[in-house]
């Protein structure tokens, strides 16, 4: 989350030491990977307690959660357009925020917006987990008892997202940043990850040592391909059908990071950073308040300036961004503890 807001700041100085700096996937991987992941782990949770129809339910109601978080993100990215645009400040952004074509037919950029047919900037990513969380109690049994074929029908979905994205009329990268017939794949790979874990066994045997060779190999030739080769931006529509070097690049990195979590260094990372697991905890909220964040940082940082000077108010700019992420996590977490320690008394009473 914390990168994600840093990637959406263009003047940003940290973003540059980003993964998409040296490879050809980026944050959004790992955000819809992971998003699966935790996906599986909490229909597992509720599974395990109260039954399948009450997992059920809870994804159905995990499904409004995030379309209500994607119509505020929506809001709040045209009402920081329409600031800006009043204040005659940061004039690419307002064109990012998708104001002045709102601002001309709002009741039906509003329609566009309400059905999903139009996501302003920074919102776009909602829209695929909202129709990813109504799949969720069909995908992970299908995952538990046949991954072979979970993993094969994933492929053909995303081996086919151009097509369907046009049948279903949103194969224009304005209107869907992301094909969520093609990034499905990044969450099916997320709860096949949760559901089948790799063995000990089979990372300490010699295909396991073997395959962590492979994949240093792989990171090292997209990294110098990336750095030295492909140095301009590339074609937007390779991130939003998830093109197959980025599937690749992912899953030699994720090994690789499988690894760290094996031998502790990231379970090591956590107890020193308890700050960061709170924003982990608070996703949807940190990513809809994290696009505020970013907006305000871009916009307060001088573009008049250049050279160290510029580096130093810019990286500044990061930290700041940082810290607030932070705290917003902090201060989320403190409220919901002090919202639920209130209805527990409450309970107690009518008791």
């Amino acid at each position: 989350m914390i990168v994600i807001v840093l990637d959406h700041i263009p003047g940003s100085v940290l973003q540059h030491l980003m993964l998409h700096a040296y490879a050809l996937c980026d944050s959004a991987e790992i955000f819809v990977c992971l998003g699966g992941y935790a996906s599986a782990a909490a229909y597992n949770a509720v599974l395990t307690k109260k039954g399948p129809k009450a997992a059920q339910t809870r994804f159905y109601k995990r499904c409004w959660e995030i379309y209500r978080a994607y119509l505020l993100t929506a809001l709040l990215t045209l009402l920081s357009g329409a600031i800006l645009q009043r204040l005659h400040l940061n004039h690419p952004m307002v064109d990012l925020t998708g104001w002045p074509s709102f601002s001309s037919a709002p009741i039906w950029e509003a329609l566009e917006i309400a059905t999903l047919r139009r996501q302003p900037y920074l919102s776009s990513v909602l829209p695929m987990y909202v129709l990813f969380a109504i799949t969720v109690p069909f995908i992970v049994p299908l995952a538990r008892r046949s991954p072979i074929a979970a993993m094969t029908l994933s492929i053909a979905v995303w081996a086919l997202a151009g097509p369907l994205a046009r049948l279903f009329a949103i194969d224009d990268v304005t209107d869907w940043a992301f094909n969520p017939f093609a990034w499905q794949l990044m969450f099916v790979i997320g709860i096949l990850c949760r559901e089948h874990p790799v063995s000990d066994a089979f990372s300490a045997s010699k295909s396991g040592h073997w395959l962590t060779r492979i994949a240093i190999a792989a990171v090292l030739a997209f990294a110098i391909i990336k750095l030295f080769i492909l140095t301009q931006p590339l074609p937007s529509h390779l991130k939003q059908n998830l093109s197959i070097e980025r599937v690749i690049n992912f899953l030699a990195i994720a090994w690789l990071v499988t690894r760290l979590v094996r031998i502790g260094g990231v379970a090591r990372l956590a107890l020193r950073m308890p700050a960061v697991v709170k924003v982990g905890q608070t996703g949807l909220v940190c990513f809809v308040g994290g696009t505020l964040i970013s907006l305000i940082v871009d916009t307060a940082t001088p573009r008049n300036m250049h050279g160290v000077s510029h580096g130093l108010v810019a990286l500044a700019g990061d930290l700041v961004a940082i810290i607030a992420v932070l705290l917003l996590a902090r201060v989320w977490n403190d409220w919901q503890g002090t919202m639920q320690s209130r209805a527990a008394v409450r309970g107690a009473d009518c008791r």
